[in-house]
């Protein structure tokens, strides 16, 4: 039987049984197990993890364990460069674009409104999330721990927050967000890029309403959606600015 001492930090704890968490515990591993086998199996999605050192030195998910072995856990980093370290995964965690899974529709559209593009659909099998994740190198963003641990998904963040708002902030503020934002820039509902059109070319596709108090709008040339600065988008834009935040 192999023996090993772990240790995890910061959000990840959050993952772990109660009594597991902020501190060291040793528990037994199969003779063949691997680092990514024994996280996964204490409950944390290989996704979440970006640094894995074993007796102080870093390593990949794929490192066997041995008897005596001391492992040290962490999350992504925001605040400090670890790139040199890096041995999990061979492309960065970074890509700032995402395929959101079918509870996530509303942090979805957020995403879409803040300019990162954002791949959604509710019909959307896990077998499929996992495939775009795959093919393009896309962030999942999920509620769904299980869906985490599948070996393609190598990008993947375990959304926390229960409301969509909240959801936004948090994301932002793992994934240090903020430098890229593009506001109103992606169609909300399909995700194509958006462009501006003037008020003429578009006239009689207006409530009256919305004829008589605006006078900007942009279009989305894929599903011919149009949008203006109304109550939604000045409640949406407030979302945004309240991510923005610093601290």
């Amino acid at each position: 039987m192999v023996t090993a001492t772990f240790r995890f930090y910061e959000e990840l704890n959050d993952f772990l049984a109660p009594d597991r968490r902020r501190h060291e515990f040793t528990c037994p591993c199969a003779r063949s197990a691997t680092t990514k086998h024994m996280i996964e199996a204490l409950g944390v999605p290989h996704t979440e993890v970006e640094l894995i050192l074993v007796n102080g030195e870093s390593v990949g998910l794929d490192r066997q364990l041995q008897d005596g072995d001391r492992v040290a856990v962490f999350p992504k980093f925001e605040m400090v460069d670890v790139t040199p370290l890096l041995r999990v995964r061979e492309h960065p965690l970074r890509v700032t674009c995402f395929v959101a899974d079918a509870h996530l529709g509303g942090l979805a559209r957020l995403l879409r409104m803040a300019g990162f593009d954002t791949l959604y659909d509710n019909n959307f099998q896990d077998s499929e999330i996992e495939a775009i994740v795959a093919r393009d190198g896309r962030i999942l963003l999920t509620r769904d721990r299980e869906l985490l641990k599948r070996r393609a998904i190598t990008h993947g963040c375990f959304v926390h927050a229960l409301k969509t708002p909240q959801q936004l902030c948090e994301i932002f503020d793992r994934l240090d967000l903020a430098h890229g934002v593009r506001p109103f820039s992606l169609c909300l509902e399909c995700n194509a890029p958006l462009r501006a059109i003037a008020k003429a070319e578009i006239l009689t596709r207006l409530p009256p309403s919305v004829r008589a108090r605006f006078d900007h709008f942009s279009t989305c040339d894929d599903c011919k959606r149009i949008f203006w600065e109304g109550s939604h988008w000045r409640r949406m834009k407030a979302v945004l600015a309240d991510c923005m935040q610093p601290g």
